[in-house]
């Protein structure tokens, strides 16, 4: 009878492997297997991968090479991950569930073209512009200019472990910062791996540092630390806060990317096949763990039987089951923690008047003996006063809410204390843009979900966060903004010294600035 061994990931801290005598266990959330073990730090490692990003970024070598530079060690980094792209697809299935389709799209997929997206931006972001000349109070010119923070902290979710990463990683590495990533405690293999690809093909030792850890210790500490001069979070909203406060002690720059209850606004005009699935995409896709899904489908009173009808009718025909298989559209929730807490709040919702026309329960027995198997699930009866269509479940969870008129289903959507996303679904393009003007959201999808396109800013409205990622101005959150100002007035005479100092020969304030037009 043989023992499987499992392997042991270090710690990434100025380009060393370092190990604990800690470990955290990994575990595939389909079938509970422990996968690996990962050195665990604390307090202390984050204080040295601190000092090493600190060093790094002080010395030069990245931070102040050349954009073009730096641009071609991305890009070069991300060729070398592609080339490794199924080690990574693998490394992310492993830890958090999702399926090979949705892993190979958009976990790994999107990954990689985002981090060359960043390092193409750091070749045509506006390092430096001049402001208009100035004639009073003298003649002058100011040139603002762009350049690195220092040390980023990046805190880093499960769901989408190395895309939200690079959405850190990317902008703070393109702008010459040094980081240091605390990944989450179920997630760490695939940053761990993109980290060491990183070193072996040009980013130098210190610039990009990887603690494991819990978010109490670890997380906290790098918060709080008064060397780390910018931290960037993706995770829940009563983190984020925790988050804001540490950051405050040492007035750091702050990047939330926070929690969503995204409406999905079905108007009656809409096409309802396309809808419908655009409804359930937006929802469960993910097995719904994706901070901007849209888990409340509001639909107008008159259309709610058939489209609740269509929806449980196309929802039956979701595949759950084992990740690995190309057929399957759903895999597990990620631990038995977050499997209790759904399916808590699917009591509630029945306990408060919501009836459940789809799903609604655990999945087990056969195949599905071990891990954290949900049905998808869709209530209806649901107001939105209810606390199931108030609070994030972050689940395959879909409330449907009907309303009235145009003016009702605003109110509803925006009725809520998260604005990440939302979707409209409608055959009236001009209908939907202006529907699209008064939703309090960060992105507004007119007949699609889920499109992030890098190339546009993301984040939200009210408690889903501060900030924005993405976009052409994604390095304004990695940068330091100064002004450096240059007199052009050619010499003593022309200044407005006088107003203070008098005039050294006569006394004369004519030229006071303050006597001026």
């Amino acid at each position: 009878m043989s023992t499987r061994t499992v392997p042991h990931h270090l710690m990434l801290i100025g380009g060393e492997p370092v190990d604990s005598h800690r470990r955290m266990h990994l575990f595939d959330p389909g079938d509970e297997r422990l996968i690996a073990t990962v050195a665990q730090g604390d307090a202390s490692h984050v204080d040295t991968a601190v000092a090493t990003a600190k060093a790094a970024f002080e010395c030069g070598t990245w931070s102040r090479a050349t954009t073009q530079h730096r641009a071609a060690v991305m890009r070069r980094i991300a060729t070398a991950a592609h080339h490794a792209s199924d080690d990574l697809i693998e490394l992310e299935m492993a830890c958090n569930g999702a399926t090979i389709r949705l892993a190979t799209g958009l976990h790994i997929g999107y990954a990689l073209s985002h981090f060359n997206y960043f390092a193409d931006l750091a070749e045509t972001y506006a390092w430096q512009r001049p402001a208009q000349v100035q004639t009073f109070p003298v003649l002058s010119q100011s040139v603002v200019h762009r350049e690195p923070i220092g040390v980023v902290g990046a805190i880093t979710p499960w769901n989408f472990p190395l895309l939200l990463t690079i959405w850190k990683i990317g902008p703070a590495l393109a702008a010459g910062n040094c980081v240091v990533v605390k990944p989450d405690e179920h997630t760490p293999l695939s940053i761990l791996e993109f980290a060491r690809i990183a070193e072996r093909n040009g980013l130098p030792p210190g610039v990009l540092n990887v603690v494991p850890g819990d978010g109490p210790e670890v997380g906290a500490r790098l918060a709080s630390h008064p060397d780390v001069d910018k931290i960037a979070f993706t995770g829940s909203t009563a983190v984020g806060r925790e988050i804001m406060r540490l950051a405050s002690g040492t007035v750091k720059q702050v990047t939330l990317e926070l929690g969503g209850k995204g409406p999905s606004i079905v108007l009656d005009d809409a096409d309802l096949e396309l809808a419908v699935d655009g409804v359930l995409y937006g929802c469960f896709a993910y097995s719904g763990q994706i901070c901007e899904s849209g888990t409340r489908a509001l639909v107008p009173a008159t259309m709610h039987d058939e489209f609740v009808e269509r929806l449980v009718a196309r929802a039956a025909t979701i595949v759950v089951g084992p990740t690995r298989d190309w057929e399957t559209d759903l895999g597990p929730v990620i631990d038995a923690t977050q499997h209790a807490r759904i399916l808590s709040y699917i009591d509630g919702a029945r306990a408060a008047g919501a009836a459940v026309a789809h799903g609604g329960h655990a999945i087990t027995g056969g195949d599905f003996d071990k891990g954290f198997w949900l049905a998808p699930t869709i209530l209806t009866g649901v107001a939105n006063d209810m606390t199931i269509a108030r609070e994030e479940v972050f689940g395959p969870v879909l409330v449907v809410i009907p309303y009235d008129g145009d003016e009702q289903a605003i109110a509803i959507a925006n009725d809520s204390d998260y604005g990440l996303a939302a979707s409209i679904w409608t055959s009236d393009n001009a209908r939907g843009l202006a529907m699209a003007e008064r939703i309090q959201a960060g992105s507004v999808w007119i007949n699609d979900a889920h499109q992030i396109n890098c190339r546009a800013p993301f984040g939200g409205y009210k408690r889903s966060g501060i900030g924005r990622e993405l976009g052409p101005d994604a390095l304004d959150a990695y940068t330091e903004v100064k002004t450096i100002h240059l007199d052009l007035s050619g010499g003593r005479a022309a200044k407005p010294y006088d107003v203070l100092l008098g005039n050294a020969d006569n006394g004369d304030t004519s030229n006071d600035f303050g006597h001026a037009g």
